[in-house]
C-alpha cells in the first residue's frame, strides 16, 4: 500500500530540506537559551555592581575611618602623658624628662600629619586643623619653658606652664570632637553598608526571581508550542492506527514541526484515498463475484436434484466439492460486502421486537452439529427474566453465530463453549466463552480490524469479528474481549436495553 504514496508526501525526509528547516528550529532553541543566558548575565552584572558598592562602603570603614579613629584616640591618650612629662621637667629640672617630652611630641606631630592623609569629612578636617594648631602652640610654649629652664629662669618657666596646659586642654577638646566626628562617620558608613546589603539582597533576589520567571515562561512557551504540535501528531497517528482519522492536523508556524504536520496531512489524505480505493475495489469485486457464484450454486443444486439427469458417484462427489467451495466463496463475498456497507454507513437496521434469550437458543441449536463434529460441548446459560429487545434480528443472529463458530473452531476436542445471556439492568450482556487456545497478547489490539487474524494458520477471512463489532456498534452497543493465551477467551457484547430514539 505504501508504494502508492506520492514521493512528495515525504519531501521533508530529504537531508537537504531537513537541514534548511533545522535552522529555524535551532534558531528558536538558540534564542530561548540566549534569552535565559542574557537574563542571568544581567542578574550577575547587577549583583556584582551591588557587591562592589557594598565592598566600597566596607573599604571606606576599614581603610580610612577606623585607622583615623585609632590615631585620634592614640593622640588623645598621649596628651596626658605629655603634660606629666612637662610637669616633671619643670619641677625636677631633669633633662631626661624634657628629652622624653620632645620625643613623644614628635610622634604625636607625625600622627597628626598621618591623620591629614585620610579622607576626612568637613567636620573632622576642621577639628583636625584646630587640634594641630593648638598642639603647635603647645609645643612652642613648652619649648620656651625648656629654654627658660636651661637658662635657670624657673619662675618665668612656671608662669608659662598654665598657658601650656590651656593649649593642651584645647588639643584634647579638639581631639574629642575629632573622635566624635569620626565615630559619626563610621556609624554613617556602617548604616550605609547595612542599607546597601539589604538593598543588594532585595535587588538580587527580585532580579533572580524575574529572570527565572522569564526563563521558565520562555521555555514553557517554546516547549508548549513544540509538545502541543507533537501531541496533535501523536493523537492523529493513533487515530490513523485505529482507522478513525478524519480531520487534518492544524498547522501553526513554518518550522520543521509545521512541515512535518503538512507532510503528515498529505500522507493521511493519501492513505485515506488508498483505503477508499481499496474498499471500493473489494466492494466492486465482491459485487461482481456474487452473481456468478450464485449461478454456480444454483447450477450445483440443479445437478444434485437430477434435473439434467442422474449423476455418477464421482460426479456427485465433485459437485459437492464445487457446491461447498462456491458456498464458502459466496459467504466470503457477502462478508466483504457487509463490512464495506457498515464502514460506508450504508447499513439500515431492520429493527423489530425480539426475544434475545430465544435468539440465543436458536443459535446454540444450530451450533450443536458443528460442535459435535469438533468434539466440543456447547452450553447455554440465561440469567434474568425479561429479554425483550428491539433490534435487527437477522444481524444479531449472525453476530452470535459468528462468535459461537469462532469459539468452536479455536477450542480443542474435549473443550467447552458457553453462550450466556444476562439481564444487567440498563443493558443486556451476551457472553461467548470458550476454553480454547486464546488470543496472543500482541493480537488483542487488532482483533476487531478487518482482514486481521490472531491465528492465521487456522484459516478464515478475518472479517467475522469486524462484522460482530460493526453490528454491535450499529445497535448502540459495544464488544469487549478477555483472553489468556492457551487458556481461552470470552467475548462480551453489551447491548443497551433501549436506544435514545425508542426512549
Amino acid at each position: 500500500m505504501y508504494r502508492w504514496l506520492h514521493p512528495r508526501a515525504f519531501w521533508w525526509t530529504d537531508p537537504q530540506n531537513r537541514g534548511k528547516l533545522g535552522l529555524r528550529l535551532r534558531s528558536k532553541i538558540f534564542v530561548a537559551y540566549a534569552v535565559v543566558i542574557a537574563i542571568l548575565a544581567g542578574v550577575s552584572t547587577l549583583s556584582l555592581s551591588a557587591v562592589d558598592r557594598l565592598v566600597s562602603a566596607n573599604r571606606e570603614m576599614t581603610t580610612r575611618a577606623i585607622p583615623a579613629l585609632s590615631l585620634t584616640a592614640s593622640n588623645r591618650e598621649a596628651i596626658p602623658r605629655l603634660l606629666a612629662l612637662e610637669a616633671r621637667a619643670t619641677a625636677l629640672r631633669e633633662p631626661r624628662y624634657a628629652t622624653a617630652w620632645t620625643s613623644l611630641a614628635a610622634e604625636i606631630a607625625e600622627d597628626f600629619q598621618r591623620l591629614g592623609a585620610y579622607a576626612l569629612s568637613e567636620a573632622e578636617a576642621l577639628r583636625l586643623r584646630e587640634a594641630r594648631a593648638a598642639f603647635e602652640d603647645y609645643r612652642r610654649i613648652v619649648a620656651e619653658e625648656h629654654g627658660l629652664l636651661r637658662s635657670r629662669d624657673r619662675t618665668q618657666a612656671v608662669r608659662l606652664t598654665e598657658t601650656a596646659r590651656a593649649r593642651a586642654e584645647q588639643v584634647q577638646e579638639n581631639l574629642d570632637g575629632l573622635m566624635a566626628a569620626t565615630r559619626a562617620r563610621v556609624l554613617a558608613a556602617h548604616a550605609e553598608a547595612a542599607r546597601l546589603e539589604a538593598r543588594t539582597w532585595s535587588t538580587v533576589l527580585i532580579a533572580l526571581g524575574v529572570a527565572v520567571g522569564l526563563a521558565l515562561l520562555g521555555t514553557a512557551i517554546i516547549a508548549g508550542r513544540i509538545t502541543r504540535s507533537l501531541d496533535r501528531l501523536s493523537s492523529a497517528t493513533a487515530e490513523i492506527a485505529a482507522n478513525e482519522f478524519h480531520e487534518p492536523v492544524a498547522i501553526e508556524g513554518r518550522d520543521e514541526i509545521a512541515a512535518l504536520a503538512r507532510a503528515f496531512n498529505s500522507m493521511a489524505s493519501r492513505l485515506r484515498e488508498v483505503e477508499e480505493e481499496k474498499q471500493g475495489f473489494f466492494a466492486a469485486l465482491s459485487h461482481e463475484l456474487r452473481s456468478p457464484l450464485t449461478s454456480i450454486r444454483g447450477a450445483v443444486d440443479l445437478l444434485h436434484g437430477g434435473t439434467p439427469g442422474p449423476l455418477t458417484q464421482r460426479q456427485d462427489r465433485l459437485t459437492d466439492i464445487i457446491g461447498q467451495s462456491s458456498e464458502r466463496l459466496l459467504r466470503l463475498v457477502n462478508q466483504i460486502l457487509e463490512v464495506s456497507r457498515f464502514r460506508a454507513g450504508l447499513v439500515q437496521l431492520e429493527r423489530k421486537p425480539l426475544d434475545l434469550a430465544d435468539l440465543v437458543r436458536r443459535v446454540v441449536e444450530e451450533l450443536h452439529p458443528q460442535a459435535e463434529q469438533a468434539g466440543v460441548d456447547v452450553e447455554r446459560e440465561r440469567y434474568g427474566f425479561s429479554f425483550a429487545y428491539v433490534g435487527d434480528e437477522e444481524r444479531l443472529y449472525h453476530l452470535v453465530l459468528n462468535l459461537g463458530t469462532n469459539a468452536i473452531r479455536f477450542t480443542p476436542r474435549g473443550g467447552r463453549v458457553v453462550v450466556r445471556i444476562i439481564d444487567a439492568g440498563p443493558e443486556f450482556e451476551l457472553h461467548v466463552e470458550d476454553t480454547g487456545v486464546g488470543i496472543p497478547a500482541e493480537a488483542m489490539s487488532t482483533i476487531f480490524e478487518p482482514y486481521r487474524q490472531a491465528h492465521q494458520q487456522r484459516g478464515g477471512s478475518g472479517l467475522g469479528l469486524a462484522i460482530v463489532q460493526a453490528v454491535a456498534n450499529a445497535h448502540g452497543g459495544r464488544v469487549t474481549v478477555e483472553s489468556r493465551d492457551g487458556k481461552g477467551s470470552r467475548f462480551t457484547v453489551l447491548l443497551p436495553r433501549a436506544t435514545e430514539a425508542e426512549r
